[in-house]
């Protein structure tokens, strides 16, 4: 395709600008989740009395329902309303939360302060991913959503750093959550300025004819959960890996604690883990589109399984810090890869709908794992619920090496 003025192109390079903004969006939507990574379950013990880990981890359950529900919808409002007006609503709705939680007087504030930043996070992550996967071409998908989940996730990470020590400084709350504030002005601003991706959008749709085009909701949603064995394979994969990421968001701080260390401590320990999630993200994606999507699905999801088994075996400081980096790495190897895996067998036409069952799916992990792990953890101890949740990722590499097929496109 010859290159001309205001033509419109598919790929990276040819959209390297917009790419990038995108990029640099998605540092503060995952820096929006970083700021209470730290923090809110400490908060919950110490501010408001919550003895009982269920009742401390009933945030995470609010914020991953919600986010697991609207995302369900956000694919459907971008192919409606389009991408970037979808982001823009995502990010004032974000605007509640550090204004929740700075003048939260009982635990149920908080809980609803993370309803909202649930769909706050639904609606912005997955506009940036979305908006990217339509920039990209088919052989570079891996590394588009390897991008994006390398800043969301980078932007976790250093505001779990950072808000463990504006907390250890000066205080819990309010303080950290002023920055929130900050946060969203920056998002909003930026989302104004990124440029819609609709016709990009409808010429990966013209260019590919290979399935039927028309299919509903519920169709997109029977495929993308049991149907097709591929997305089915993903969305099971997804889900298992953030019910893994919702018990260590909750219990995590707490069995640090436990072992003795600082609240600064715990903040490296905590943020180290989506750091390297989201720095070999880089890497893992586009290795996904160099050797294929399954082997890397497979071998990560036993990779996270080891790596909370390892975690609960080792008692210093250091070696918790190696469990943290071998978990975010073995999190990394799957978390842009399934994204791509989805996009491979989605058509463009309902790609953005199948996203967001998968994502439905997956972010109801978060819901799930702080429930199961609350519940172990009341029930046996916090070792227990880390070591048993650690079950489910094995569980699903072994579904993804026995059931599913390579699904990257090669010319």
């Amino acid at each position: 395709m010859n290159k001309s003025k205001g033509q419109v192109q598919v790929g990276i390079k040819e959209n390297f600008i917009q790419f990038f903004l995108l990029v640099v969006i998605n540092l503060f939507v995952g820096s929006m989740v970083g700021l209470e990574r730290t923090i809110l379950p400490i908060i919950g013990e110490e501010n408001f009395g919550i003895a009982s880990t269920s009742a401390a981890l009933s945030f995470i359950v609010s914020f991953g329902f919600s986010k697991a529900i609207i995302n369900f919808f956000a694919g459907d409002l971008a192919d409606r309303y389009g991408r970037k007006q979808v982001l823009v609503i995502g990010w004032f709705i974000g605007f509640i939360v550090p204004l929740l939680v700075i003048f939260a007087h009982a635990w149920w504030v908080i809980i609803v302060a993370n309803i909202f930043l649930g769909i706050n996070q639904s609606l912005t992550w997955s506009m940036t991913v979305n908006m990217k996967v339509d920039l990209a071409k088919s052989d570079q998908r891996g590394l588009a959503v390897g991008f994006n989940e390398f800043a969301g996730y980078l932007g976790v990470a250093l505001m779990a750093a950072v808000s463990g020590y504006v907390a250890s400084t000066y205080s819990l709350s309010p303080e950290p959550f002023y920055i929130g504030i900050g946060l969203v002005i920056i998002g909003i601003i930026l989302s104004l300025i990124v440029k819609n991706t609709d016709q990009h959008l409808k010429l990966q749709s013209k260019q590919q004819k290979n399935r039927a085009q028309s299919i509903s909701i519920g169709e997109v949603f029977k495929q993308t959960s049991w149907k097709d064995r591929n997305l089915s394979s993903s969305s099971f994969a997804g889900l298992t890996t953030n019910l893994k990421d919702g018990m260590a968001w909750g219990l995590f701080p707490i069995f640090f604690a436990a072992g003795g260390l600082t609240v600064g401590q715990i903040g490296t320990v905590v943020a180290v883990y989506p750091a390297a999630w989201g720095f070999f993200q880089l890497f893992t994606g586009l290795w996904s589109d160099r050797i294929g999507r399954k082997k890397l699905i497979v071998s990560g999801m036993f990779v996270q399984a080891f790596s909370l088994w390892f975690i609960l075996f080792v008692d210093t400081f250091s070696l918790w810090i190696a469990g943290a980096l071998l978990l975010g790495i073995g999190t990394a190897m799957v978390y842009p890869t399934i994204i791509a895996s989805v996009s491979d067998v989605a058509h463009p036409d309902w790609r953005a709908r199948s996203l967001g069952v998968y994502r439905f799916w997956r972010d109801s992990g978060y819901a799930f794992g702080a429930l199961l792990a609350g519940l172990i953890a009341d029930t046996l101890s916090v070792h227990w619920a880390i070591g048993l949740v650690a079950i489910l990722p094995f569980l699903s590499g072994v579904i993804s090496f026995s059931r599913t097929d390579e699904t990257l496109q090669t010319k």
